[in-house]
């Protein structure tokens, strides 16, 4: 069968991580994405560290299996050199500040003058409108104020930063890709495309929809490290063991709960931990410390209680389990012929290529698909 996006074109203007990843979750389900770059630089990503043959491997993995066009889109016949492919074009990303493509003579209004069937996905920071429009920031700027990074903090009380790019992947690249979706779906009967406002720090919100919740219904707003999710219960969080490893414990509900605690052979008087959460917490604590990750991870096998040892990024690739489901299967080759595992994406594999080995495109690889100046 084919694949559900086999025939879309898609235009990438973006460049670093939200944009190129929602176009890599369009790729992997069999759109034809045309990064457009600077000459001689292309996506900054590009120059990134460390390397994987000429490129940087952040670039590599998310740009896996698309191709590449090198325009200075300040030229003036950026646009007449371009127009071939607008007029073919099902979708466009960008991640510039609002204005800017406009100001190119590539914004939507213009493009859908030549395309009125092209979908327009504009990612910013903040939005296309409001006073922080054209403000510049970053990933954890969009979660400061988005009031995300302030309810998790270390023990002196100072918020910690983050493993994960937040902002840029779940407030950037998921909905851009979810819009697009949609908007196409809506093209199926309308005929027409439209402009899509995906602002990264708007999308932070929906990831404290409890503590929205909780403030708005009873008043009583989140404390930094004092709620179920935020390390204030005994039943979600992280436990010390004896040779410095970490256990993540999540027995919230009270099966699970009282399984835990019969596990770890927690004195009776600790185990409501609704009568002294902080003194259950240390209790908890000290019988964790007590024993060795490998010691917990034997005794908790084959129990429900919803804990797990904390893995390096190293133990995680070699984890039986996502070996099982094949999750690292599919590779990424450079120009040396070396490969590593592509970057999985959450998209079913029944909608992928039968392709399991991809590259990366060089900077211009693909000029040949505009027209000569």
């Amino acid at each position: 069968m084919a694949q559900p996006l086999a025939g879309v074109c898609v235009l990438d203007f973006s460049t670093l991580l939200p944009g190129p990843l929602a176009t890599l979750m369009l790729a992997e389900a069999g759109a034809e994405i045309i990064k457009i770059e600077r000459p001689g630089v292309g996506d900054e990503f590009r120059t990134f560290e460390p390397k994987f043959g000429q490129s940087a491997v952040n670039f590599a993995l998310v740009n896996r299996g698309k191709r590449s066009i090198a325009i200075d889109l300040k030229a003036p016949d950026a646009l007449a050199r371009l127009k071939p492919l607008i007029e073919r074009a099902d979708v466009v990303v960008e991640q510039f500040r609002p204005g800017v493509m406009d100001r190119l003579g590539l914004g939507y209004e213009a493009m859908s003058a030549i395309n009125p069937r092209i979908v327009y996905c504009a990612i910013t920071g903040y939005g296309q409108t409001g006073p922080k429009a054209q403000v510049a920031a970053h990933d954890l700027n969009y979660i400061a104020e988005a009031g995300l990074l302030g309810l998790s903090t270390g023990a002196d009380g100072m918020p910690i930063v983050p493993p994960a790019l937040i902002a840029d992947i779940a407030g950037g690249a998921y909905p851009a890709m979810i819009n697009i979706l949609l908007a196409l779906r809506e093209r199926d009967a309308s005929g027409l495309g439209r402009k899509l406002d995906v602002a990264m720090a708007d999308n932070v919100f929906t990831f404290m929809y409890w503590a929205l919740g909780n403030g708005q219904a009873t008043g009583k707003w989140p404390e930094p490290g004092g709620e179920l999710v935020t390390g204030g219960s005994p039943r979600y969080q992280i436990y010390r063991t004896c040779d410095d490893r970490f256990l993540a414990a999540a027995p919230m509900e009270q099966k699970f709960w009282d399984k835990f605690c019969e596990v770890i052979e927690l004195d009776l008087q600790w185990r409501d931990d609704a009568r002294d959460p902080g003194g259950t917490l240390q209790a908890v604590a000290r019988c964790i410390a007590g024993a060795s990750s490998q010691t917990w991870r034997q005794r908790f096998e084959g129990k429900d209680v919803c804990c797990a040892i904390v893995a390096t990024v190293q133990e995680a690739l070699a984890d039986p389990h996502f070996k099982a489901r094949g999750l690292f299967d599919r590779r990424l080759r450079n120009e040396d012929g070396r490969e590593i595992s592509a970057l999985p994406v959450p998209v079913d594999n029944a909608f992928r290529g039968s392709d399991v080995v991809l590259g990366y495109p060089a900077l211009g690889a693909d000029n040949a698909l505009i027209a000569d100046r």
